[in-house]
Formats: C-alpha cells, sequence, structure tokens
C-alpha cells in the first residue's frame, strides 16, 4: 500500500506504524466535570467501518510525523493523507 505524504511524497505503508481510529487526537478535557467518562469512551470505544475511515500513522522510518489517513477498509484504497498537526489546528486542538 503506498501513502502520499503530504510532505514527503508516495511512500510504502511499512515506513509506518498504524495507531488506529484519527478520532484518538481529540482528547478530552481532564478537568471537565464529565472527564472520567469522556475518557472511558476516549480510551475503549471505537467505530470499526467498513469504507472510508480516518485513521493516524506515525512515519517511523521517515520524518517521524503523524498523518491522518482517509483510507477505505474494504478495498484500502487510499483517499488522502493530511499531517495531523494540520487537522488539529483547524480543529483549534494545537499550537
Amino acid at each position: 500500500m503506498i501513502i502520499p505524504h503530504p510532505l514527503l511524497g508516495p511512500r510504502d505503508s511499512q515506513e509506518f506504524t498504524y495507531l488506529g481510529d484519527a478520532s484518538l487526537i481529540e482528547r478530552p478535557d481532564w478537568q471537565a466535570e464529565d472527564a472520567v467518562g469522556r475518557f472511558h469512551d476516549y480510551l475503549y470505544l471505537r467505530d470499526n467501518p467498513a469504507g472510508a475511515h480516518r485513521e493516524l500513522w506515525f512515519h517511523e522510518q521517515g520524518d517521524r510525523s503523524w498523518l491522518v489517513v482517509t483510507r477505505d477498509t474494504v478495498t484500502h484504497e487510499i483517499i488522502s493523507a493530511e499531517l495531523a498537526r494540520d487537522v488539529a489546528r483547524a480543529k483549534g486542538r494545537s499550537k
């Protein structure tokens, strides 16, 4: 599988480590009143869709960047790849 890295171009998926659902970049506020319940859901509940799914991949054998890859879980077609920092910044989650 080839992942289109936004900075480095096409890369073999063996250069990356798969982390899981991209919702992991939406970490709950630990100071919220319902933080325990939110962290439970954050840590243990995941969707397992057949079709387009956003995933986190770490470019371990490259520039060590984190990517949000949108992949069809049925065909393994890569639909898009974005830097995770850009996705987090767009949501106001990072500097």
